[in-house]
């Protein structure tokens, strides 16, 4: 059993969760209070501590030759910087009235219940695995951990077979399509919508197809997954759908991912309609002083359509990490919400998003205004001027921007940055059109291509507005 709180001359803190929110909180915890004042206890069912799981994708393509590379600090160096960080070792029980949690080392199977003053959730998610026959089956990976990764790899290791299905086509699905193509296999990815990438139009999703296609990757959209089929020896051996089955010595969910709050839930913290825990702008669980959350477990407030979403990023998870730290610690922070960036490549194509997609504007009962143009990276005249799209909604009479969707080549998708301090800002479209943005020829054409949406958007809604 451990030490009562009442028995303590220091406060503890226990964080559950030892990747990007968690340890945020916990160092920055430790660097406001010193171990006489906070003792910090921290508990991850992994065997990693603060990796990028962002990177998972280009480890298993062979972009990053070593798992180390991701890792960001290990355990060993936290403890150093006096964090109680206790690996494979999993909560059990949140025991919210009592203040303590009840973890079990999954080496020893050993419990023990740990109390405490301050608590953090940080438990992350977990890839969507639909309820269909064979979908537990060996040779099925979902991807979200850097123990996901390596029993991935180790299967590819020693599979003899060179054909891969991923089923989905979001960031992780695309991601690892492309992966998976590096590293030889004859890869097909099923996919539910009309075109991959759901988090951007159709239209857009329509030149991620066709760049997926030229990597060699065959593309099988509006298609739902029935069941995984399996061979005599149990193994995936291939994928159905209502119309077809496709091959496959190795699957790979890319569907998404939900958050991991099946602990909170039994012990009757907030969720959200997604199931992500419900935070105030403190990262604090509504309704709770002394419990906090953060990274891909919470839900959080989408600064443009005014709704609670759920985005699991790592930029976003130490973002978390940092606020909480900071108010655990005596300080104070917020976490003000977010307008949903995100990037992402196939081979050299570069595929960039913020704010509102059009079903989402429509979703949020918002008029607006749709402009898409082609541009190109660099002034035409200087070599490597590669062509872009550009995406861009704003809101019928108001002008404000709602979304920014880009896709192209080398330079283009960083330039969604430009639209997301935009959107924080809630900058109308005319507003944006001013903008002193840097410009020489190598890097941009006279005209920025994200200023020519703008300047077209201008357009577009004062026709609107006169309607």
């Amino acid at each position: 059993m451990s030490m009562s709180r009442a028995s303590r001359s220091q406060e503890r803190l226990v964080v559950v969760g030892g990747d990007a929110a968690g340890m945020s909180a916990a160092s920055q915890a430790r660097r406001l209070k010193g171990p006489d004042e906070l003792e910090i206890v921290a508990f991850e069912r992994g065997h990693f501590s603060s990796y990028s799981a962002c990177g998972i994708p280009y480890w298993v393509g062979g972009d990053v030759e070593d798992r180390d590379q991701l890792i960001a600090r290990s355990p060993e160096e936290h403890r150093a910087r006096g964090i109680d960080l206790r690996m494979r070792t999993e909560v059990t029980e949140l025991d919210v009235a009592g203040g303590r949690v009840r973890s079990r080392d999954l080496e020893s199977g050993a419990e023990a219940w740990t109390s405490y003053d301050k608590l953090v959730l940080a438990t992350g998610a977990h890839p969507m695995r639909p309820s269909l026959p064979g979908i537990d089956a060996p040779g099925v990976h979902g991807v979200q951990t850097l123990d996901d990764g390596q029993a991935l790899l180790d299967t590819l290791a020693r599979t003899a077979g060179r054909r891969a299905v991923v089923i989905g086509a979001g960031y992780i699905g695309v991601e690892m399509a492309e992966a998976l193509i590096n590293r030889g296999y004859e890869v097909t990815v099923v996919n539910r919508g009309q075109e991959p990438m759901s988090t951007l139009d159709p239209d857009m999703g329509r030149l991620v197809h066709e760049a997926m296609e030229g990597l060699g990757i065959t593309m099988v959209n509006d298609a739902e997954v029935t069941k995984i089929l399996t061979g005599e020896d149990g193994r995936v051996r291939a994928v159905a759908t209502e119309d077809a089955e496709y091959p496959a010595d190795v699957v790979v969910l890319g569907i998404g991912v939900r958050p991991e709050t099946a602990l909170a839930e039994a012990a009757g913290l907030p969720l959200g309609d997604h199931r992500g825990l419900l935070t105030d702008l403190a990262m604090r669980v509504r309704g709770h002083e002394n419990i906090w959350a953060g990274g891909d477990c919470v839900e959080v407030l989408d600064l443009v359509s005014g709704r609670e979403r759920h985005i699991a990023l790592g930029t976003h998870a130490n973002k978390h990490g940092q606020v909480i730290g900071a108010n655990v610690g005596g300080g104070y922070a917020t976490f003000p919400g977010v307008v949903g960036t995100a990037v992402s490549k196939v081979c050299d194509l570069e595929i960039a998003r913020t704010g509102l997609r059009e079903k989402d504007a429509r979703r949020a009962g918002l008029r607006f205004e749709t402009v898409t143009i082609e541009s190109t990276s660099r002034a035409g005249y200087y070599p490597g001027a590669d062509p872009m799209k550009v995406k861009m909604l704003a809101e019928r009479r108001t002008g404000r921007l709602l979304g920014v969707q880009i896709v192209g080549r080398e330079g283009a998708a960083k330039r969604v940055d430009i639209a997301a301090v935009a959107l924080t800002a809630c900058m109308t479209v005319e507003q944006m059109t001013a903008l002193d943005l840097g410009y020489a020829p190598p890097f941009s054409p006279v005209w920025d291509p994200i200023l020519v949406a703008a300047r077209k958007a201008v357009i577009a809604v004062r026709a609107g507005s006169a309607l």
